[in-house]
């Protein structure tokens, strides 16, 4: 069966990807001179690649949030709903809810013990050395092209399916703005277009729920979406359902999505150092309530979504305004993602696709950008900073930076149009990752947690689980299908053997090198010497006064032991508060539900997606209006001085400088003198 024709022109496509690609660079240039010129900011290399370490939880959350809301996020979501129904979405965001749940109190733990690092390789490095650096450098780096790969071949399929455009011009385009804008902007640049796409993400997902389940022609209630719903199981049961229903959460194709999903989720956060670099650019007090919320709050994206658009795409497959219609979609078409725009185009005609169409845009574009910084850190710190230049001038690690942004763009691009031309989409690099990463999230969450892990552990088990996770997917793949091609091998069975595999195969490993090698007792020291970047050929060019400069940076030390305490205090709190919620997710909710079978009501539905459209306004409050309100002193004094014209007022006391820069969360160095004239 061949696929629909795009229902939009390939004019509408080249507008977003052009057109509003170029608006977004643009706005995000024009940002960071505001910032430079009102706000008194100067874009050292700590500045480019931390943010100032001093943004509040709004803004961390924000960036969570639409960092963690990948095209994948959207599109495979919708995909497992439109294969399994209403557990599809459940099991999709609770399983990826989780990780940033837990990883909340790896974050809280990084700034406690490595207060002064730029990505979480510094700190393998500075309790292992060189070997287990060399181990870690590899899979952090694979893990952002993993996902970057995702994020540029989803976008890019969808926005083929839609307008026409052709996939290769997509995939080369879409990286181009936000690579301009990171280059310019940085870290910095990554929080503000986090959330203002977070907030028009939102407000396009709230505009589908009301559309579905309220004003629609073809839909426009609870009730009549769940009349199709068992409509459409009488014509075509789920296999391994419960009664073959779509409304239950009895699944056995939804239960091993649910486990794959958990840990492949599981490599793409905890070693995704995009993650870490929010977790270094927070506040130390922002960290554990940005995590919590921007967890809390994603939770809903999925979960409404793809409760929304995938059984919109069931429910009206069997009219004609369905793109498929009289067909069924196929399996091809599921990987790639589609059941999201069909179901759109389907429920919203051409503005839905329109909308789809943006909303995927601002997915894969914030995103991206966190795996640029994420990947140019690495590049900077972990291998030209440590290796070939250690007293490199800020000057050149801003260079090394641009360079490395540049460079991965294209090497990204270049992958992706042989993915492309190979058949492989979204969905298989999904199912994929875990059992390509996920053997380094025990190894690396114990160099952070556990004083007992010796260097042979950390450097060995993830190399030999991930040797072992590979044997354990193509040895599946070929006793159940007997084959080693691409439908084979993206199975689930095979997925999921390779999967756990590659998680679990570390607690094997890593007693075992303890026990060889001995256990360590590590005092944490070395992690409190990583040290910062030396930008005082940058600050030269500005008009900071070293010696005020130099004044702040001891007023900082002073409030180390003070935040050492907080750190403390935030992470008892954060094992208690992420461990609770994460059960709560995983067992509590909804496994008693998958025990008895239920299949629900109409009026249990109802109330379903009331909690889920309850769920993602509260989300909105959390990421699209607080985050605001919290920054509303730096907004209005920034806003102030751009209208008056007068120059930002200078602090004579050093004290009330560091005062102003914590409450305002905006990034520092700023520009500051001795006088007090306005």
């Amino acid at each position: 069966m061949s696929s629909p024709g795009p229902a939009l022109s390939q004019g509408v496509g080249y507008g977003i990807i052009l057109g509003l690609g170029l608006a977004f660079a643009v706005f995000m240039i024009a940002i960071t001179h505001i910032l430079k010129r009102f706000n008194n900011e100067v874009q050292t290399s700590e500045m480019f690649n931390t943010a100032g370490r001093a943004v509040k939880s709004g803004l961390v959350a924000s960036a969570v949030v639409s960092s963690w809301t990948w095209a994948a996020t959207l599109l495979q979501s919708s995909g497992v709903c439109y294969r399994y129904g209403v557990s599809g979405p459940f099991w999709y965001a609770s399983g990826a809810t989780v990780q940033i749940l837990l990883f909340a109190t790896l974050a809280i733990t990084l700034k406690k013990r490595a207060p002064n690092a730029h990505t979480f390789l510094e700190a393998i490095r500075a309790r292992y050395g060189a070997p287990a650096h060399f181990t870690f450098i590899v899979f952090g780096v694979f893990t952002n092209t993993l996902v970057s790969l995702m994020l540029i071949a989803g976008c890019a399929a969808t926005l083929h399916a839609l307008t026409g455009v052709h996939a290769v011009a997509a995939i080369f385009l879409l990286p181009l703005p936000v690579t301009t804008y990171t280059f310019v902007g940085g870290l910095k640049a990554t929080f503000i277009t986090d959330y203002v796409h977070g907030f028009a993400l939102l407000l396009i997902i709230i505009y589908f729920a009301l559309k579905a389940y309220a004003t629609s022609d073809l839909l426009g209630s609870p009730s009549r979406v769940y009349d199709l719903l068992v409509e459409a199981a009488r014509s075509h049961p789920v296999d391994g359902n419960a009664e073959g229903s779509y409304l239950t959460m009895r699944s056995q194709g939804g239960v091993i999505f649910f486990v794959i999903n958990i840990v492949g989720n599981f490599g793409t956060v905890f070693l995704d150092n995009g993650y870490y670099n929010k977790a270094i650019a927070a506040n130390p007090v922002a960290a554990l309530p940005g995590y919590v919320m921007g967890g809390l709050a994603w939770f809903a994206i999925p979960w409404l979504t793809a409760t929304t658009l995938g059984l919109a795409a069931i429910a009206l497959e069997s009219n004609p305004v369905f793109p498929t219609f009289p067909d069924r979609m196929s399996e091809a078409d599921i990987s790639a993602g589609l059941a999201l725009p069909y179901g759109a185009l389907a429920l919203a005609g051409k503005g839905g696709a329109v909308a789809v169409c943006l909303m995927i845009f601002l997915a894969c574009t914030s995103s991206f950008n966190s795996e640029l910084v994420a990947t140019s850190t690495i590049f900077t710190y972990d291998i030209y900073r440590t290796y070939f230049r250690p007293n490199a001038s800020g000057k050149h690690l801003i260079w090394m930076s641009h360079i490395c942004m540049v460079v991965y763009t294209v090497i990204i691009c270049c992958i992706s149009v042989g993915l492309w031309y190979n058949g492989i989409s979204m969905g298989y690099l999904y199912l994929l990752m875990g059992v390509l990463i996920s053997a380094a999230v025990l190894p690396a969450t114990l160099a952070l947690l556990w004083r007992g892990q010796n260097r042979w552990a950390a450097t060995l088990s993830p190399i030999l689980g991930t040797v072992c996770a590979i044997v354990a997917w193509l040895v599946t793949a070929k006793k159940t299908c007997g084959a080693l091609d691409v439908e084979c091998t993206g199975s689930n069975d095979p997925m999921l053997a390779g999967n756990v595999t590659a998680l679990l195969s570390p607690l094997l490993f890593v007693p075992i090198l303890c026990l060889v090698f001995g256990v360590d007792k590590y005092d944490w020291q070395s992690m409190l010497e990583i040290r910062k970047a030396d930008d005082h050929d940058m600050l030269q060019g500005s008009e900071v006064d070293p010696e005020v400069q130099r004044e702040r940076e001891l007023a900082q030390e002073a409030n180390h032991q003070q935040e050492q305490l907080k750190l403390k205090r935030a992470f008892k709190i954060a094992a208690i508060i992420t461990v609770t919620m994460a059960l709560s997710f995983l067992v509590l909710w909804p496994m008693p539900m998958y025990g008895s079978g239920y299949i629900f009501s109409k009026k249990f539905f109802t109330g379903w997606v009331t909690v889920g459209i309850i769920w993602i306004f509260c989300s909105f409050i959390a990421v699209a209006i607080y985050p605001a309100w919290e920054s509303r002193a730096t907004l209005i004094r920034v806003t102030t001085v751009m209208l008056t014209g007068k120059a930002p007022r200078r602090h004579t006391v050093i004290e009330a400088e560091t005062t102003e820069v914590e409450s305002s969360g905006t990034a520092t160095p700023v520009k500051v003198e001795r006088d007090t004239k306005a």
